[in-house]
């Protein structure tokens, strides 16, 4: 049986139009994750994206209980309940919109330091970022909270964008790994 051979972003970059800025954010999002997961023996945590789904399914919950309560009981005697959840849908929205805006802040990878012995608690990397509608500065930051004393440190950068990007779109993976290697080693290196 063959084995599949996976193609990391350094072997083959990814291609964006270089008019989107979505595109070039995500681009440029997902490389400072490959470099943090792939140069580090970092683990991934899923912990903030968990939380952003917990709330959408339970505002989708609502939503569902309210079509099969309306399904059972047509609607004259479903209007309290049918009320009801599209008042808690509306404001699941806005925790949503909460926990998006004031814990996510930007954050697109949470990466772990496990302690090698176990016994102390893991260092926490997160990497955010935003980038302005029509704008080519691309604003990076590296945080680093320490598992033992809990204090954090970070690091800011801002990137222009045609530094990482060819005439084709194609993404220079070689220049995120040193940008986010440097602002890496200046979060180890800052004191608190």
């Amino acid at each position: 049986m063959a084995e599949k051979v996976i193609a990391t972003m350094e072997e083959n970059p990814p291609k964006v139009n270089k008019w989107d800025g979505n595109a070039l954010k995500n681009a440029l999002d997902d490389a400072v994750k490959d470099v943090l997961l792939s140069r580090f023996s970092y683990v991934e945590s899923h912990r903030l994206l968990d939380g952003r789904l917990l709330i959408s399914s339970i505002a989708v919950g609502f939503s569902l209980f309210a079509l099969l309560w309306d399904w059972l009981y047509p609607f004259p005697q479903s209007r309290m309940v049918m009320c009801v959840c599209v008042v808690a849908y509306f404001i699941m929205m806005g925790v949503l919109t909460w926990y998006t805006t004031y814990l996510e802040r930007g954050i697109f990878c949470t990466a772990l330091n496990k302690d090698v012995a176990g016994i102390d608690p893991d260092d926490v990397w997160n990497a955010s970022s935003s980038l302005k509608r029509f704008d080519n500065k691309y604003h990076l930051c590296l945080s680093q909270k320490t598992g033992k004393t809990g204090k954090a440190k970070e690091a800011r950068t801002v990137l222009t964008v045609e530094n990482f990007f060819d005439e084709t779109g194609r993404l220079l993976y070689g220049s995120v790994v040193k940008e986010v290697l440097r602002l890496h080693s200046d979060v180890e290196h800052k004191k608190n």
